[in-house]
C-alpha cells in the first residue's frame, strides 16, 4: 500500500481551482479593532468627566460641612 491510500488525499497543496488550503485569507480592513479604540478612548473620556463632576461635587461639600457660606460662587452680572 501507499502512503496515500493510507492517510485519504493530499490536502496541503493547491486543489482543483488552483487555490492553496494552508494559505490565510487575506486580512480586511481593520474596522472592529478601530472601532473598539474609539469606544474606549469615548468611554475614558466619559470617565473623566465623571470623576472631574464628583471633585468639584465633593469640594462644595466640604466646604458646606465646614460652616462657610461662600462656597458656590454666585453670578451676579445680568446681561
Amino acid at each position: 500500500m501507499s502512503d496515500q491510500d493510507q492517510s485519504g488525499p493530499d490536502r496541503s497543496g493547491p486543489d482543483r481551482s488552483g487555490h492553496d488550503h494552508d494559505e490565510d485569507p487575506p486580512p480586511g480592513p481593520p474596522r472592529g479593532a478601530l472601532a473598539a479604540l474609539l469606544l474606549v478612548i469615548v468611554l475614558a473620556g466619559a470617565f473623566m468627566f465623571v470623576m472631574h463632576r464628583l471633585n468639584q461635587a465633593g469640594q462644595l461639600q466640604d466646604c458646606i460641612a465646614s460652616g462657610r457660606t461662600n462656597c458656590a460662587p454666585i453670578d451676579t452680572q445680568r446681561r
